[in-house]
């Protein structure tokens, strides 16, 4: 906790402290365990429109917690990096995957999803937060950039 003494008053600029939640504390080794732990987030609407989630990890890969970042239409999304990095600063977490679904079935990634994913991954470096993976999710399968060399 930083305090600050102002005519002899104690004025709290921020406090840290531990939230307890109920959220799974779940190793994450693969981008197979991040697929189905990711996949979980989505229900009926996986291949209706897209959607952006993140995955919070502490250094030992143990989940901390997730974030929807954006939903959008059937063929995308927007989304805003500045917000993957509040959710990575809020929750003091060392790791993040990004995942969004393509309800086309098709879960090759576009220029754009390549693009995203190399802003995201730089961002992330300015706060020592390594994005570890970047999904693509389907109802079927998924894509891994960090699999593929992409990441």
């Amino acid at each position: 906790m930083k305090k600050v003494i102002q005519n002899n008053t104690n004025i709290h600029l921020f406090e840290l402290k531990k939230i307890q939640t109920d959220f799974p504390k779940v190793k994450i080794c693969s981008s197979k365990d991040a697929y189905e732990f990711i996949k979980r987030f989505y229900s009926d609407d996986l291949e209706i429109f897209e959607s952006f989630f993140i995955l919070l990890t502490n250094r030992s890969n143990l989940t901390m917690g997730y974030a929807k970042i954006s939903q959008g239409g059937m063929t995308g999304t927007v989304v805003d990096p500045i917000l993957i990095l509040k959710y990575a600063v809020d929750s003091l977490s060392k790791g993040v995957f990004i995942a969004h679904n393509h309800p086309s079935g098709n879960s090759q990634p576009s220029q754009a999803d390549i693009d995203l994913t190399k802003k995201v991954k730089e961002a992330l470096k300015f706060i020592d937060v390594s994005l570890l993976d970047s999904l693509i999710i389907t109802a079927d399968n998924y894509f891994s950039f960090s699999d593929e060399g992409l990441n």
